[in-house]
């Protein structure tokens, strides 16, 4: 319970520093920090799926949007502050692999039940007289949280749609 007390502080630290930063590209990578600690904590919570979709999405995400922005807003190159940016990047990702390596020594061993409900999975796809129980347990027992993904996803790509998008497009009908 510690390591998501942390992780928590960690995301409202590096919120804080995406609004107050001075240049845009700090700041989209200030908020991928607080999208990466998120799937963090749902790795502490043994929510690996949420884990494995969040982290994607941040990823995708966090690449565009640096894609975005470096354009416009380039500040190492310019500021001459290598040293702080360098070690910057070595001390988050100290603290993002110590953070990954105890939340992963947390997590229960390949094929063992986290909370002993694989015979309840199991038990109800038998009563519901499915063939597939994988299919069971994603529309009868995990219906809300799969209706989450697909929203994570749907929002994903509309975003990347509208970033993606050319501003003004020419009528083809100008001559």
């Amino acid at each position: 319970m510690v390591e998501i007390h942390l992780l928590i502080l960690f995301m409202i630290a590096a919120a804080v520093i995406a609004v107050q930063a001075k240049d845009l590209l700090s700041s989209v990578i200030a908020i991928g920090a607080v999208g990466i600690g998120l799937s963090m904590v749902f790795l502490a919570l043994k929510a690996p799926d949420l884990a494995i979709m969040q982290l994607v999405v941040e990823i995708l995400s966090l690449i565009i949007l640096i894609r975005a922005t470096i354009r416009k807003d380039l500040p190492f190159s310019v500021s001459g502050r290598w040293f702080f940016n360098t070690s910057s990047v070595v001390l988050f990702l100290i603290v993002f692999l110590t953070a990954a390596n105890l939340a992963l020594k947390k997590t229960s061993s390949f094929g063992s039940p986290a909370m002993g409900t694989a015979n309840i999975y199991i038990e109800g796809a038998k009563s519901l007289k499915v063939a597939n129980v994988v299919a069971s347990i994603t529309l009868h027992f995990r219906a809300l949280d799969t209706l989450g993904e697909v929203t994570i996803l749907f929002t994903t790509i509309v975003g990347v749609l509208a970033i993606a998008r050319k501003v003004g497009h020419e009528k083809a009908d100008r001559s």
